[in-house]
């Protein structure tokens, strides 16, 4: 339903050897894939429960109600609940054109990567700051979890504030000498680098 929701389910595919996809007619119509076909789609289930469809993401796009409401609501369903399956056969057209395209598209796969990586680097920035302890929240009330929480998070925010503000008065100092910067280059820089930063005040 992501695509629904203006998003694109683009995950990185760990164990691509494992994974299934799911086709429209007959498994025999597919030879060349039928190792990786997983089964079927039930594409008459998806349209007959077109609309409660169209009216559930249209409630959690305008915040009527909460994905994880939705999800927890329809877990608790008996397991073939006309809506669920429905939900669970769109799911697999997603997934399957994802990986289609991730078979056929190298830039996908860049893009991918890139993307995870990012946030592998946030976390590592949030690591390096939180090395007290042992990088343990030891508090035992919620309320001073969400502090140390709130305070990493504020930490890390300016971090990546300062970065922003020196990366871009770096490249415009280089502006302003005449040696301009490729805007194309932009996209490979990152203010979730540490290394210049002295965490322990020592």
């Amino acid at each position: 339903m992501m695509h629904l929701l203006g998003f694109r389910f683009a995950p990185r595919i760990r164990d691509l050897g494992e994974t299934k996809l799911y086709v429209p007619q007959s498994v025999q119509d597919y030879p060349t894939l039928r190792p990786m076909i997983g089964g079927t789609l039930n594409i008459k289930h998806v349209s007959a429960h077109w609309d409660e469809i169209l009216r559930l993401a249209t409630s959690i796009k305008q915040g009527t109600v909460t994905a994880s409401l939705m999800l927890r609501k329809l877990g608790s369903y008996p397991r073939q609940n006309g809506l669920a399956v429905a939900l669970r056969e769109l799911g697999r057209i997603e997934r399957t054109l994802f990986i289609l395209d991730w078979l056929q598209s190298v830039e996908l796969r860049r893009r991918v990567h890139a993307g995870l990586n990012k946030g592998e680097a946030r976390n590592a920035l949030a690591r390096a700051v939180f090395f007290n302890r042992l990088g343990e929240i030891r508090d035992r009330s919620f309320e001073q979890q969400r502090y140390r929480a709130s305070g990493l998070n504020l930490v890390t925010a300016g971090i990546v504030l300062w970065n922003t503000v020196y990366l871009e008065r770096a490249t415009q100092g280089l502006t302003d000498a005449g040696k301009p910067v490729n805007t194309d280059l932009y996209q490979y820089l990152s203010p979730l680098g540490w290394e210049h930063i002295n965490l322990t005040g020592d």
